[in-house]
C-alpha cells in the first residue's frame, strides 16, 4: 500500500514564503514523475509544477519565477518552495506521484494522490 503525505501548509501574508513537503511510503520500486496540483474554492484542480525522475521541471505560468519544485529520491520526498506568495495562490495543494510498485520489467506505474494541505495567503 502506497501513501503520500503532505505537510507545510498554513496561513501566510502576501509576499511571504512556505515550503510544502510530500513523502511517499509503502512498497515502492521506483517513483517516476512527482507533481504538485492545487484546487482553489470553486475552481478546477490545476497542475502547478512537476519534476521527472531525471529532474526535469515544468511550471504553470502563474508560478514561474516564484515556486521551485525539488525532490530527494533517497527520502522519496518532493518539495515545493513557494516564494512571493499572492492571495490567488490560496488553495488546497495536492501531491501526485507516478509510482512503480513492482520490480517486474515493463510494469507501468500508477498515480497516487495525497490528501492535500491548505495554503492560505491573506493579510
Amino acid at each position: 500500500q502506497v501513501q503520500l503525505v503532505e505537510s507545510g501548509g498554513g496561513l501566510v501574508q502576501p509576499g511571504g514564503s512556505l515550503r510544502l513537503s510530500c513523502s511517499a511510503s509503502g512498497t515502492i520500486f521506483h517513483i517516476n514523475t512527482m507533481s504538485w496540483y492545487r484546487q482553489a474554492p470553486g475552481k478546477q484542480r490545476e497542475l502547478v509544477a512537476l519534476i521527472t525522475d531525471g529532474f526535469v521541471t515544468n511550471y504553470v505560468d502563474s508560478v514561474k519565477g516564484r515556486f521551485t519544485i525539488t525532490r530527494d529520491n533517497a527520502e522519496k520526498t518532493v518539495y515545493l518552495q513557494m516564494d512571493s506568495l499572492k492571495p490567488e495562490d490560496t488553495a488546497v495543494y495536492y501531491c501526485n506521484a507516478d509510482i512503480v510498485t513492482s520490480g517486474v520489467p515493463l510494469v507501468p506505474g500508477m498515480q497516487y494522490w495525497g490528501k492535500g494541505t491548505l495554503v492560505t495567503v491573506s493579510s
